[in-house]
């Protein structure tokens, strides 16, 4: 173990993840406090604005039009007392009209401003003078139409006297509200000011404590993990005898320890692995020396396959051979029973013959092929028809195959096999007066897969589900051979075949109409190119 340094202090007791959290606990401290200034300062600007914007400016147009309406009030006065025409009254209505909904106005907009109200109030009242003691009256001494003007000059000196106090009243109205708008533009003028300013200090404080946060966060976790850091790669360089001793945070220190027990192990390892090593070295001799005696054992197993294949059958020919050439020169001299005798020893020896062809090409399969490549299964399967095509034409086999089969990886000489073998087998199994009938079907696998599902059906004697894994299993047959010839190796070559091709094939049990045979088969890695070429027909 490493020599343990003195841990005092609260510093050493917490963990990394502590420190961490006390590093982020200060900042979001500093983010609340710095958010919340800044969210005060930001309400008080925005107060200050919407009262200079929403209540002040808006009064200033609203006391322009007051003044307006009181204008044309005191214009149509003047023009209906030198015309007596009644249509210069229409202003003087709509002033006054227009003189209440400004008023209105403006009290909602000063609300709480006693000074502009007042100056409001005297302004209503001293326009409503005006037309108490002069407009009104004028009016009615006026007759529409006719050019007697009672009062004459007199009464126009005094209406406008009248209207001069109604306008020093626009002037202090006026003076109010300008006063008024400079006030809370120089307020808006400081809190802006103060908001920028809590924002400055904000960030100010925020990169303070950033700062500061950093040293700390160095001094006490980014040290300690450098130094062990460093100590862990010296050690991974090859000093393994370099003892590791880091401080910092308690697990920190505890991972430390641990790979500080991790070096003694490694060393004690090492240590053992040396005397391993010789004994490691021994044995990679000696299974070099087994592969290649394996290697030339295959070698010979092969040679005595083929040589054992062919020295067995030149036995058996001659066995048929000469009991044929008994049975032609001695055919008087033979009764039945030795005819048929003789039958049965020429049937054995060709049968024998079968059985080692048979087995000599089911032993090859997979040992002996002529190359892998992609393989365009159209082609492997014209040429497995014209192999059997004696057969099938006097079968009379219907065969219904797709438009494109996919192409295959693999050898083009197992792969003809393969339909051959399924082809002979539908024709030799076929119901009694039903010509047979092929379907052949292919799907993809699996969408994340390049490989293929085929599907063999026809319309045969069909197999029992008992007997769906015995079919598979060389030289087993379901019928004597009296009812059909062969040898029961078709069905194993074609699982041996597909499982050479990293495929599976199986019987479909629920398949009734006859047999149906399944298999799969690896795709060249051209799905998309094959469902291209499948498309075109039907595009076309």
């Amino acid at each position: 173990m490493i020599p343990s340094s003195p841990r005092t202090g609260w510093t050493r007791r917490l963990t990394v993840q502590a420190w961490f959290q006390l590093v982020l606990a200060a900042m979001v401290l500093v983010v609340v406090v710095g958010s919340a200034l800044s969210a005060i300062a930001t309400a008080a600007t925005t107060h200050v604005s919407d009262r200079l914007n929403k209540q002040i400016q808006p009064a200033v147009i609203e006391a322009y039009r007051l003044q307006s309406a009181l204008l044309n009030q005191e214009t149509g006065v003047r023009g209906y007392a030198l015309t007596a025409d009644p249509q210069f009254l229409e202003p003087f209505d709509t002033g006054i009209a227009a003189q209440q909904v400004a008023i209105e106005r403006l009290r909602t907009l000063l609300d709480g401003r006693t000074q502009l109200l007042a100056d409001l109030d005297t302004l209503e009242r001293t326009a409503a003078t005006w037309r108490h003691d002069y407009a009104e009256p004028r009016i009615a001494s006026i007759t529409p139409g006719s050019t007697d003007r009672p009062g004459g000059n007199t009464t126009a000196a005094r209406g406008k006297t009248a209207f001069d106090d109604v306008r020093a009243q626009f002037v202090t109205q006026n003076t109010g509200l300008a006063a008024a708008a400079d006030a809370e533009r120089v307020n808006l003028t400081h809190q802006r000011k103060l908001r920028d300013a809590t924002l400055l200090g904000m960030v100010g404080a925020f990169l303070i404590a950033g700062l500061g946060l950093t040293v700390l966060v160095r001094r006490l976790i980014v040290r300690p993990l450098t130094a062990l850091e460093s100590a862990s790669r010296r050690v991974a360089d090859g000093d393994f005898g370099h003892h590791i001793i880091v401080g910092g945070p308690a697990d920190l220190a505890t991972v430390a320890a641990a790979v500080e027990s991790m070096r003694e192990r490694v060393v004690a390892e090492l240590d053992s692995a040396r005397v391993k090593e010789g004994i490691l070295a021994a044995q990679a001799t000696e299974l070099d020396s087994q592969a290649a005696e394996l290697r030339r054992s295959n070698a010979e197993l092969e040679q005595f396959a083929y040589v054992a294949s062919h020295d067995l059958q030149e036995p058996l020919r001659k066995v048929a051979s000469f009991c044929q050439l008994l049975e032609k020169r001695y055919s008087d001299q033979l009764d039945d029973r030795a005819r048929q005798y003789i039958d049965f020893a020429v049937d054995g020896a060709k049968r024998m013959q079968v059985l080692i062809n048979d087995l000599l090409t089911f032993s090859r399969v997979g040992r002996v092929h002529d190359h892998i490549a992609a393989i365009d299964l159209n082609g492997a399967l014209n040429r497995a028809l014209a192999n059997v095509s004696t057969d099938t034409e006097d079968a009379a086999l219907t065969l219904h195959r797709p438009h494109d089969l996919p192409r295959i990886t693999g050898d083009p000489t197992l792969l003809i096999m393969l339909w051959q073998n399924l082809l002979a087998n539908a024709v030799k199994f076929h119901r009694a007066g039903v010509p047979p009938i092929v379907t052949i079907e292919v799907e993809p696998e699996a969408e994340d897969s390049d490989g293929w599902r085929f599907s063999f059906s026809d319309n045969g004697i069909g197999i029992a589900p008992e007997f769906a894994e015995k079919v598979f299993v060389i030289f087993q047959r379901l019928h004597g051979r009296d009812e059909y010839s062969g040898t029961g190796i078709g069905l194993a070559l074609c699982k041996k075949i597909v499982e050479f091709h990293g495929g599976r094939i199986w019987i479909d049990t629920a398949y009734t109409e006859g047999t149906r045979i399944c298999f799969t088969l690896n795709g060249a890695g051209a799905r998309a190119e094959h469902e291209e070429r499948t498309e075109e027909p039907a595009r076309a």
